[in-house]
């Protein structure tokens, strides 16, 4: 087992991308501190890596809230006696909308969860990494944060920032053998982005365990070399593939689709 002995903490690991992600790494042997704000969704996903075989903590956790990050270290600690690995995950978003509608308590609220929030994780591990002198962080960014799309400004304001502050924190770290990288998905099957209004007629999405894979290879040894990187997992998603949103693709047709990203074909939309 790759991550046999080593403990992780995820935040937004009740669903999608952090469910999956709890159960990729526990099945490596990895003991799970589980976080979220929903205690219901943790507890089951708590069960179901125990299910694989590891241990499992569930914590419910406002990640915006110092006190609640601190607490969710703690009680890791005290569980698992280490902190190895961190994966933060959790996010929020909201539909499409121009900044003349956009309120400032959805942009700031945006910027707390998706940016503050990874901060404040990052922060409260650190000390144990660097007593270890070594750890892992992955930051989950999106394509969001790369392109400029309208009607996208608070969501991709977090993921653009939060890029840099991946690059940022690595450059800090590195000495003491800690990896910092990022992973962008586009596209996921995930309830955020039903959520967001960005999943409906979509054929094109990825699954979950697919980013979860991707980030095991980041939390794993084989990755030693990587660090400060951030990976473009898009899949079928990817904008080289077709047009971003439907103002762009303009009214489809009802049949006539093909692979090319021709007339007919569902446009990959930002993720």
């Amino acid at each position: 087992m790759k991550l046999r002995d080593k403990v992780a903490i995820i935040t937004g690991a009740g669903r999608g991308i952090g469910r999956a992600t709890a159960l990729a790494l526990g099945r490596e042997g990895a003991a799970i501190s589980l976080a979220a704000r929903t205690a219901a969704e943790i507890e089951t996903v708590a069960r179901e890596v125990q299910e694989v075989g590891t241990q499992a903590l569930p914590v419910v956790t406002d990640i915006t809230r110092e006190e609640d990050v601190a607490r969710l270290a703690q009680r890791t600690l005290d569980a698992f006696g280490r902190i190895d690995i961190l994966v933060n995950n959790a996010g929020i978003g909201i539909p499409m909308r121009d900044v003349v509608d956009l309120g400032l308590d959805e942009w700031a609220r945006i910027l707390q969860v998706n940016l503050t929030g990874p901060f404040l994780c990052a922060k409260v591990v650190l000390p144990t990494m660097i007593r270890q002198r070594s750890g892992k962080i992955i930051n989950l960014a999106s394509l969001g944060g790369h392109i400029g799309v309208a009607g996208n400004s608070a969501y991709g304001a977090s993921k653009a920032g939060l890029l840099l502050f991946t690059r940022c924190l690595a450059a800090e770290v590195k000495r003491y053998g800690i990896d910092v990288n990022a992973v962008s998905p586009s596209g996921t099957d995930t309830q955020l982005l039903r959520e967001m209004g960005r999943a409906e007629g979509r054929t094109n999405l990825m699954r979950p365990e697919e980013i979860a894979n991707t980030i095991l290879f980041l939390v794993s040894p084989e990755s030693s070399a990587v660090t400060g990187t951030v990976i473009e997992a898009y899949g079928q998603s990817n904008p080289l593939f077709g047009p971003l949103t439907r103002a762009e693709v303009g009214p489809q047709p009802d049949s006539g689709s093909d692979e090319s990203g021709g007339p007919g074909v569902p446009c990959p939309f930002v993720g």
